[in-house]
């Protein structure tokens, strides 16, 4: 039976209908604001190639997260930009270094906010590779027991949850063992399980100070062609003691996304990058497209493919388009 008996367009003629028909919903809680934090005082430094995001030290952090909570933001992701970058990446793991401090800050302020941390060496080392150096490669075993120790002193510091994105081998089981070992064992390992090689992160290398110094990262970070590969990666993760997963774009991406949702129960976050960020804020500066909806489509497309948790640079005015029901 088809039309003009079934006529599917009755089910769209007032908004009300679309409203309680939608089989995908956005909210607020879905989203998790990252954040780029700086030595010093009063910065509220406008990074260029992500238009709206900006460096903020401590205390402008602190207003911006206040913003956010207004909003109904639940959960933040910090990313630290360090004042000495060496090869060993010292100030990653130091109870006093920027993200450290940004996190007693955040919890003594906010205590209901769920504070994320990023582990990873790239924006901490010298040569901006995301493990340690040897030889002129980059050494995965070695690099493990210093994401262990990044990891156990932003817990110390009172994180929620600790983020590694640096795609070592193994690192998820040292995190864990660590966390464990050391009594926080109810600290979050929030993994970048299939986090692609991808040429959507350039703002955030601007942003983050983090562009390696010689070759590139496609021997730790995934080949875009890749989908298999990324299961694989996912199912290790849960082995060694992930608690949430993630897959790193998301736009590219979604039918990774897609997958690993239908083929694991555990929490899946995908990260709207800043190349898919810099990309809408450019085109609508320009006119050809409009930011609200463009946004609301891509939020709402990476939640239907499947994603728990969407990390995302336009979470606060998504945030607020919601709260006005603009979205």
């Amino acid at each position: 039976m088809g039309f003009p008996t079934v006529r599917l367009r009755r089910l769209r003629t007032t908004r009300a209908w679309r409203e309680m028909l939608r089989e995908t919903v956005i909210d607020p809680a879905d989203f998790i604001y990252p954040l780029f934090v700086v030595h010093g005082h009063g910065v509220r430094e406008p990074i260029e190639a992500m238009p709206g995001v900006y460096h903020l030290s401590t205390d402008t952090l602190l207003e911006e997260v206040g913003k956010a909570t207004e909003a109904g933001i639940k959960a933040v992701l910090l990313f630290g930009v360090a004042a000495h970058k060496d090869p060993e990446a010292h100030e990653a793991w130091d109870d006093e270094g920027i993200v450290q401090t940004a996190i007693r800050a955040l919890k003594a302020q906010f205590p209901d906010l769920v504070v994320m941390t990023d582990v990873c060496l790239c924006g901490y080392t010298d040569h901006g590779h995301c493990g340690l150096v040897v030889d002129g490669k980059i050494d995965n075993d070695s690099t493990l027991e210093v994401l262990a120790d990044v990891a156990l002193s932003h817990a110390r510091a009172g994180a929620d949850v600790v983020a590694p994105s640096d795609m070592m081998d193994g690192r998820v089981r040292a995190i864990r063992k660590a966390l464990d070992s050391e009594g926080f064992s109810e600290t979050v390992i929030m993994a970048y399980s299939a986090k692609y090689a991808s040429a959507f992160y350039g703002p955030f290398r601007e942003a983050a100070h983090s562009a390696p110094q010689f070759g590139d990262r496609r021997t730790y970070q995934m080949d875009p062609a890749s989908r298999r590969q990324a299961i694989r990666e996912v199912t290790l993760d849960i082995e060694e003691g992930a608690d949430v997963v993630m897959v790193k774009p998301a736009l590219a991406y979604l039918d990774v996304i897609r997958e690993v949702r239908d083929r694991f129960e555990v929490p899946l976050a995908a990260y709207n990058v800043s190349g898919e960020y810099a990309m809408v804020k450019a085109a609508a500066a320009t006119g050809w497209v409009d930011e609200r909806a463009v946004v609301g489509e891509i939020l709402t497309g990476i939640k239907r493919a499947g994603a728990d948790l969407i990390i995302t640079y336009h979470a606060v005015d998504a945030a607020e388009w919601l709260r006005r029901g603009d979205l």
